[in-house]
């Protein structure tokens, strides 16, 4: 493989890492341009849209290298962000290799950032402690704790089976509203139900994705802002929905005015 080709694939890839974990698309544009102006008496041109990155090197002598990635996948991750920045960083700096820095890419790319045990402890630790800046009582944060659990046990056995974002929210936001109920009617009578319900739900609420689309349509980029602004409805409408269904199927199932 070329220098050329090797450094366009290694741009290819940290614009994908970033872009797969939320950056903003001003950001993933700069740190492959920044990559790409490596080529010296080579010219490189980048387009990154929500759904895919288009980039290509000119080569005046010889035949351009464009190299297209179709991005499907989204989510939330600051540090496999700033790991894939640091790497940029260097890279133009010249602190390491071409190769270096493709093999570091790679590695974040397949790197496990959070464990199981800590993406659980994070759903738990963010429900219970929401439920304290709600102004929540001790009970009100044992609920919201037991509930943060069972939620990071249906988040994990969406993610295994594949569920799209949509359903995984619904189906997510349902069994939070369910199981608020259940421990109020059961187990924990003196809990205040929509403490405990927005708290729970605080995890699934997309605000660093409605953040990132306010950015990016701020920077210009009103194709990407406009996406992911629809993103963010969609999530939001899909927690509501699921909040909405449990609360309903609980009403009719404990028999007319429970809730109220």
């Amino acid at each position: 493989m070329t220098r050329e080709k090797r450094l366009v694939e290694t741009a290819a890839l940290a614009g994908e890492i970033m872009l797969v974990s939320g950056a903003e698309i001003y950001r993933v544009e700069t740190t492959i341009q920044h990559i790409l102006d490596l080529a010296e008496g080579k010219q490189g041109q980048n387009v990154v849209l929500s759904t895919g990155i288009y980039l290509s090197l000119d080569d005046p002598d010889g035949e351009a290298i464009t190299v297209v990635r179709r991005v499907s996948d989204r989510s939330t991750n600051l540090n496999r962000i700033d790991l894939a920045n640091q790497v940029s960083r260097e890279l133009c700096t010249g602190r390491i290799s071409l190769q270096e820095a493709y093999d570091q890419l790679k590695a974040i790319q397949k790197k496990v950032i959070y464990s199981s045990r800590a993406t659980f402890l994070g759903y738990v630790g963010t429900c219970c402690f929401f439920a304290v800046l709600f102004n929540g009582k001790l009970h009100d944060c044992l609920a919201a704790l037991l509930v943060g659990a069972g939620l990071a046990l249906v988040m994990g056995a969406a993610k295994r089976i594949r569920l799209n974002a949509f359903c995984t929210n619904v189906i997510a936001a349902f069994f939070v509203g369910e199981a608020a109920l259940l421990l109020q009617a059961f187990l924990l009578p003196d809990i205040h139900r929509d403490t405990v319900i927005v708290s729970a739900i605080m995890p699934l609420v997309p605000g660093v994705v409605f953040t990132t689309a306010i950015r990016d349509t701020l920077n210009g980029d009103y194709n990407a802002g406009t996406a992911r602004m629809l993103e963010a409805v969609v999530t939001a409408l899909a927690v509501a929905v699921g909040v909405g269904a449990s609360m309903s199927l609980f009403q009719m199932l404990m028999g007319g005015s429970y809730l109220w």
